[in-house]
């Protein structure tokens, strides 16, 4: 007897969701497998895989981001022909809290990429900057917006450690902003097309030094998705 691949893990489902992501008006079984680690919620070899509802074939796809945390999927339109797109999320477990999203398009039975984070997050930059009297300046490069977070209410300890007595910077101080951290699909105009909203953390002197987050939202324009709104929020203090 072989006992060679006795402790091989086998792929398994790891999320099902249910749509027509082929076009032709059939619901289509849409997974995806993956190897999990024992005693880990940790997922390896994370793949896609449609069932097309007619023919019962199967395809797979193959992710370029593969292994991380929680892999879910989430069926629906997201660029207005009518068939039902394909979000993929996994968490990778960073620091950060970031995401892998993926979102493809499964119309005729053919795999096209229409969203990859990575692409996302190497397009869509941004300079944070501590200024004078107890601000920071994000400006955002894709669109040339600049947003100011008072951070006057942060507390003493935290203020007296970069800002002297008259409220100036003792030395510079540049923040950054993570990578995506969150995409949600919102059907922001209720005419059946979501549109994706996009959460990026704005991080200050450290990582766990959060300052906000920056919101984008996006919508296809028949190509790929473009920026149409966005937002940055703050976090609120006690009022008393």
């Amino acid at each position: 007897m072989n006992y060679s691949n006795r402790n091989i893990r086998q792929p398994e489902i790891v999320s099902f969701a249910q749509g027509d992501v082929t076009g032709d008006g059939v619901l289509d079984n849409v997974f995806l497998t993956g190897v999990i680690t024992p005693d880990s919620p940790f997922t390896q070899k994370i793949t896609l895989v449609v069932q097309d509802g007619v023919s019962g074939r199967l395809s797979r796809t193959e992710l370029s981001e593969n292994a991380g945390y929680n892999p879910t999927l989430f069926l629906g339109d997201m660029t207005g022909d009518g068939v039902d797109d394909i979000l993929i999320s996994i968490a990778t477990g960073g620091s950060g809290g970031t995401m892998y999203e993926f979102i493809y398009s499964y119309l005729n039975d053919e795999a096209k990429l229409l969203f990859d984070s990575n692409v996302y997050n190497d397009r869509y930059n941004y300079e944070v900057t501590f200024q004078d009297y107890y601000k920071v300046e994000v400006v955002s490069e894709e669109n040339n917006e600049r947003y100011i977070i008072d951070i006057s209410t942060r507390g003493f300890d935290y203020l007296n450690e970069i800002y002297d007595s008259n409220g100036r910077l003792i030395y510079p101080i540049s923040g950054w902003v993570n990578p995506l951290s969150g995409l949600y699909p919102v059907d922001f105009n209720m005419d059946g097309v979501y549109e994706l909203l996009i959460y990026q953390r704005i991080a200050g002197q450290y990582n766990a030094d959060s300052l906000g987050y920056v919101l984008n939202t996006l919508q296809w324009n028949g190509e790929n998705f473009e920026l149409v709104n966005q937002y940055v929020a703050i976090f609120g203090t006690e009022n008393t």
